[in-house]
């Protein structure tokens, strides 16, 4: 059983390697758009919740070498906000509302979901429509509604969920050095 896990992994972090120029496309973006003042937020729940508060802490700390701190935040991590939001607005608002708070049109939103299906993730990105927020999904195979509503997707095969989050962290690296690249941070 574990030796079929790593072959799936490897197998699946394979493929995900066609997505390089994509990536390198988002972290062209993403420079840009921190350079000039904007943030990045990060949604997801469970596993995906840790992916989104680790690519913002690459953000805000490093990643490979010293560079400015970007504006990002998880919005999982805001635990009071997160509460208060489950206890009055209901479970499917809790990322929306934060992307209508802390967004401003020009940001990006990424989500991560491995089902590419979670209801709050998805409002999110549909709030993030409405005030001119780009939307990046990382989410598991497609087709799935996430993937199709965002404005740019990867969608990971593989055949379980374990391996879809796994992949998700090569991701997150790799838009961090394709951020870095572009920035001009040595290595």
């Amino acid at each position: 059983m574990i030796e079929e896990h790593f072959a799936a992994l490897s197998e699946a972090a394979g493929k995900s390697a066609s997505w390089s120029p994509k990536i390198r496309g988002w972290g062209d973006q993403l420079a840009a758009v921190l350079s000039s003042g904007g943030r990045l937020l990060a949604c997801g729940n469970g596993g995906s919740a840790a992916e989104a508060q680790h690519l913002t802490g690459e953000l805000v700390g490093r990643f490979r070498n010293d560079r400015q701190p970007f504006s990002a935040i998880a919005l999982h991590a805001e635990t009071s906000a997160v509460t208060a939001i489950v206890n009055d607005y209901g479970e499917h608002e809790v990322f929306a509302r934060q992307v209508r708070a802390h967004g401003r049109s020009g940001d990006i939103l990424v989500c991560l979901s491995t089902s590419g299906s979670s209801q709050n993730v998805v409002a999110a990105a549909k709030a993030a429509h409405e005030i001119g927020i780009t939307t990046w999904a990382i989410t598991g195979p497609s087709p799935n509604p996430l993937a199709a509503l965002c404005s740019d997707a990867i969608p990971v095969e593989a055949p379980s969920m374990a391996t879809v989050q796994e992949v998700h962290l090569a991701l997150v690296h790799a838009l961090c050095t394709a951020l870095d690249d572009a920035l001009g941070v040595p290595t």
